[in-house]
């Protein structure tokens, strides 16, 4: 039963990473030519995360869950200036789920959660240009809808 409750949120948390990864596709299509790097950078590093998140799922005896041919977006991006706000959503959401990682976890995943919740964080802040108090658990006392990882 301990391994179940760790599974589980690392299952969520690779599902959410399955759904940033669409949505930086996204992002990187309308993003300004300034961010591109930013978006390409990103995008990368979400991509690696998924790819070791697929290793824990597995290393804890679980099987990895599979993407999603697509995902729904929290509101159209037909412009650079929502591709930036849907960049700063993708991180919220993310931080969101690895807070409850941080929650699941012990030992090293926890101090892992701990670094890739202040990684989505940090850029967070860089897309909207300000902060939010306790990333991923002031947004979900607020808004609820705001913590589901489907991008």
């Amino acid at each position: 039963m301990a391994e179940q409750k760790p599974l589980a949120a690392v299952q969520a948390a690779l599902a959410a990473e399955h759904a940033v990864v669409y949505g930086y596709g996204v992002v990187g299509a309308r993003v300004p030519a300034a961010r591109e790097a930013e978006a390409r950078a990103a995008y990368d590093a979400h991509r690696a995360r998924r790819d070791a998140l697929r290793r824990t799922v597995t290393d804890l005896g679980g099987t990895p869950v599979a993407a999603e041919a697509a995902y729904a977006l929290p509101f159209a991006v037909p412009d650079s200036a929502a591709a930036v706000r849907l960049a700063a959503d993708l991180e919220d959401r993310v931080a969101a789920v690895y807070a409850d990682l941080v929650r699941a976890a012990t030992a090293d995943l926890r101090r892992d959660a701990a670094g890739w919740l202040r990684e989505a964080a940090v850029r967070a802040v860089r897309w909207r240009g300000e902060s939010v108090a306790f990333p991923g658990l002031a947004e979900r006392a607020a808004d609820p809808a705001s913590a589901s990882p489907s991008a």
